[in-house]
Formats: C-alpha cells, structure tokens, sequence
C-alpha cells in the first residue's frame, strides 16, 4: 500500500506526506474528509478528480479533520490510497431511494461482491440517517460477520446538515460503502469510549426507536435534568458532556448514547441511535484522562500482529471535541504513540462511529467513542 496525504488550509494544498513510488495513475481510492463549506465547493472536487483521474472519490463532511497528530477546523485532509495487491468497490446510495435506514444498509451491502471480501467501511450522512437501523441493514446480510466500520459525516456542532459523495460534488443525504478485498490485505479495528458512568442503573419505560420518553415510569427528560443542575440550562448543547451508558437486555454490551434534541412539550429527548424499551441505562460524565487513554486502547485494539499499519482512520465522536477542546490533540498523540511512525493517521470528528464491539461480532453505533481502523498490505 503506498499512501499520498495533502491538506487544504488557509485556502491553499499544502502536501503533507507521499510515499516515494506512489501513482496518482494508480490510485484506486481517495478519501476527502472537510469542512461542509469547503468540500461542496465544485472546484475541490475538480481539482482531486483531475490529481486522481481512476481513483473512486469520497467525501465526508465533518465536526473536525484528522491528519497525522492534529487536528484542523475549516480545512480538508486528503488520503489518497494506491492498493498494490489488492482491490476496492465502491457503492453508494441516498436515503431517499430506500424505504428506510435499515433497507439503505442492507441495499448497500446487496451490492457488494462477498467472494473474497474482508472488511467494509462506511461514510453515511449524519442528519437524515438512523444510525442504528442502518448498521441493522448491514449487519443482516453478513452471514460471515466481515467488519463493517466507518462514521457518520458531521457539521462542526451544528447538527444542520452534513454532506457526502461518490465521484460527485458532496451533498446531503448520501451513503457509501467501500468495500476491501483481497487476502494480502489485512484490517483490524478498535474503539474505546472513556467516559465514567455515575449514578443509579435505570429502566427506561417508553422509547420510540431513538426517542426517549420514560424511564422508571418517569419523563425522562425531566430526570435528566435533575442531574444536570447548572448545565440543563444549556440544552441540548450540554448534553455532549452527559451521554447515557445503554445494557441492551439479555446482552453483556455497553453502547454510547448521545443526545442530539430535546422536545419539552413532548418531555423527550432525541439521541443520535436507539433506545430499546426495557434496556438499562445510567449517566455518564468526563474524565480527561481517561478519554486519551481510551484513544490508546482503541489504536492497540485495532494493531495488525507485529507489524505496523500502513494506515489508520480515526473517527472520533464531537462531543469528544467539545468536551477535550484544547486537549483534543492529546487524543491523537495517544494514537500515534501506539502506531509509531510508519502508519499514515488520517480522519475526522463525527455524528456517530460504525465498528464491532469485538472481533468477529456484528457492527454497532457507536457515540462518543474513538473508533479506528486499520488497514496493512503484505
């Protein structure tokens, strides 16, 4: 695998990193990850399709872009990938033209050859897309469990509207699905969340897919609120420090759940995946240092034997960026520590994480995680 980096910043490409015997002709796979302002610009598009004239292009938008150790807002990272000994196909389709988020995932991976396919990855829009149906959709034509990672495009803190695309200027409601194969080519993946659950486990009583309405028989945003104190005034903003640890029921696992709305006409509470009926659920707060440590453990996660990753996609959830601000690099540094110098660290802060839990389960969404994966070509 032979790796091309370059950066749009400060209205200007700045070239970041090239692998010497790297063939713009020969790429197969560009992965554009940017600011929406920036990426729907025609002229981006353009300028990569001409660079990169048989490569697949694909855009995310994004709530921050990841290159090497830092991160940048209002820019756009570049990856350019040149498979040597293996192959990509790429498919996309938008919401619209499927009944529902579950049917777009399993439409997707409809479309997928499985002889000989070992990992697909997903940039999905973040606004109009369920994300928990859609990782359903993938996961019920998967008899082989392939992993199935990737993230959900972001809008800064917005939560407007976020923007993809395959070979095409990026916009709204767009999903993709890259899929890898070949035996020379090795991918492994790893996410870890970080946060400190607090306070008593609880039931919730009414939910409707990913809206919340009771919870012990009470309104759940009312009791939400009592936790917050202080903070229930900044809603729903404030809620990024305070997600909720969801048990699905008969399940060992333990998800992330984010809120992205409230309605306090209807005492609900909108969260970027579902919540099952009599699933428990407790509160969950911040701890710096367990957050970075957790980005550790997700680069550990996803290593591939002795040797080094070739590349490593980081997607990082926004509300991890707003609660780490300053430090936010700190989580990057964490993964670089891991993967050393050779592996090309690439990504973006998102609407939602795609990965398996463990190694050979069903994928799931994830929020407020560190979710990566790695790619190596031997």
């Amino acid at each position: 695998m032979k790796i091309r980096q370059h950066h749009f910043v400060n209205k200007g490409w700045v070239n970041y990193f090239a692998d010497p015997e790297f063939s713009a002709e020969k790429c197969q796979l560009v992965l554009a990850f940017g600011a929406p302002q920036l990426i729907t610009d025609p002229g981006i598009y353009d300028y990569l399709k001409s660079g990169y004239p048989n490569a697949n292009i694909v855009f995310a938008s994004t709530s921050g872009e990841i290159i090497g150790s830092a991160v940048f807002d209002d820019s756009i990272v570049v990856t350019a990938v040149e498979l040597e000994k293996s192959t990509i196909s790429c498919t996309a389709t938008h919401v619209n033209e499927q009944t529902n988020s579950s049917e777009t995932g399993a439409f997707l991976m409809s479309q997928l050859d499985k002889k000989g396919l070992n990992c697909v990855f997903i940039i999905s829009d973040g606004t109009f897309i369920n994300g928990s149906e859609l990782v359903d959709g993938f996961n019920r034509d998967n008899p082989g469990k392939v992993p199935v990672t990737g993230g959900l495009a972001g809008d800064a803190a917005r939560f407007s509207s976020t923007f993809t695309s395959l070979n095409a200027i990026p916009a709204r409601g767009n999903v993709i699905a890259i899929g890898f194969y070949g035996d020379n080519l090795h991918i492994n993946h790893g996410s870890c969340g970080g946060w400190e659950e607090f306070g008593p486990q609880r039931t919730i009583t009414r939910s409707d897919k990913n809206v919340l309405f009771e919870i012990d028989g009470k309104s759940a945003l009312d009791l939400y609120k009592e936790y917050l104190g202080e903070y229930a005034k900044e809603l729903p903003g404030s809620a990024l420090l305070f997600p909720l640890s969801l048990s699905i029921e008969g399940s060992d696992k333990k998800l992330v759940r984010t809120i992205l709305n409230v309605n306090e006409d209807e005492k609900s509470m909108t969260f970027a995946g579902n919540l099952p009926e009599d699933s428990k659920v407790r509160l969950m707060k911040a701890n710096f240092e367990k957050l970075i440590d957790a980005s550790s453990s997700a680069a550990t996660d996803s290593i591939i034997g002795p040797e080094e990753a070739d590349l490593a996609i980081l997607v990082s959830c926004v509300g991890r960026k707003l609660v780490l601000n300053d430090r936010t690099d700190e989580e990057l540094i964490a993964a670089k520590n891991i993967f050393g110098d050779k592996t090309s660290m690439a990504g973006f802060y998102s609407y939602g994480e795609l990965s398996p839990l463990n190694k050979g389960s069903n994928c799931e969404l994830h929020n407020q995680t560190m979710t990566i994966t790695t790619f190596t070509e031997r």
